[in-house]
């Protein structure tokens, strides 16, 4: 009764998920024009808006139950074309040319990193026994988006900042973000909350982080990301020791 309804998705379900990941690269792409032309805060807004893209094609995807290996694949080369080629490009024509060689050598760090860390994750994707609920090494996306939401928060700054501490912010910034994405950090994956969390209460805590961001998005959004920069060391460094030491401990007491 109930077989129309049953069989795999249309040919039009599987396009979807391959348009949002190629409009994820138009705007990386379109980033990539504004920092050649100098228009800063367009690259920053582009940069943000191929993230949004990139977390609706994977969502789509699995909604519809129509990954495949070619979207992956798809997916990866637009991270690198918007997080790491356009965020580079856009530090690069903003402060980091200030450093000659320096200064491009740190800019194709971020590039080669980004390509490693998104090398390292599609192989690691293809074991069953991989969990994912962490990220190994910080995602290629929120990197992008940290620098993006940077450029934004600098406009906060005092303006004595900006002939001196702001470039050096810069630059050691980027290896620290280039660092993390080849590293063994681990960072929440946001990918296994549906079934284990209260959906009224996901959804208004959604709209409240939303709404406090939205008061002062260029504030506030480099917060947001700088947290979850932070997050991933301190879980690493900090409370996955201590849960270790706990465990260690437990048996001794019960002992």
């Amino acid at each position: 009764m109930n077989s129309k309804f049953q069989g795999p998705p249309r040919k039009g379900v599987y396009i979807l998920p391959n348009l949002l990941t190629t409009a994820s690269l138009f705007s990386g792409f379109m980033g990539i024009l504004w920092s050649l032309d100098g228009r800063f805060e367009l690259s920053a807004i582009a940069i943000l808006v191929s993230c949004l893209f990139d977390g609706l094609d994977g969502k789509v995807a699995r909604m519809t139950n129509t990954s495949s290996d070619f979207g992956v694949q798809l997916d990866s080369l637009a991270d690198l074309v918007a997080f790491g080629v356009a965020p580079a490009l856009m530090v690069y024509q903003w402060e980091l040319s200030k450093f000659g060689r320096l200064g491009i050598m740190a800019a194709f760090l971020l590039i080669a990193c980004g390509a490693l860390r998104l090398a390292r994750f599609n192989v690691q994707s293809q074991k069953v026994s991989t969990s994912k609920k962490f990220f190994v090494g910080l995602p290629i996306p929120a990197s992008g988006c940290i620098l993006a939401s940077f450029y934004m928060f600098s406009q906060y700054l005092p303006d004595a900042w900006y002939a001196k501490v702001i470039p050096h912010m810069c630059l050691a910034m980027v290896y620290a973000l280039s660092f993390l994405m080849v590293s063994r950090v681990r960072y929440f994956a946001f990918k296994e909350l549906g079934p284990r969390v209260h959906p009224f209460r996901s959804t208004v805590t959604a709209i409240l982080l939303f709404a406090l961001i939205a008061t002062e998005p260029k504030l506030l959004g480099f917060v947001f990301f700088f947290v979850y920069l932070v997050s991933g060391p301190f879980y690493t460094f900090i409370i996955l020791p201590y849960r270790a030491r706990k465990l260690r401990e437990s048996p001794q007491e019960l002992s």
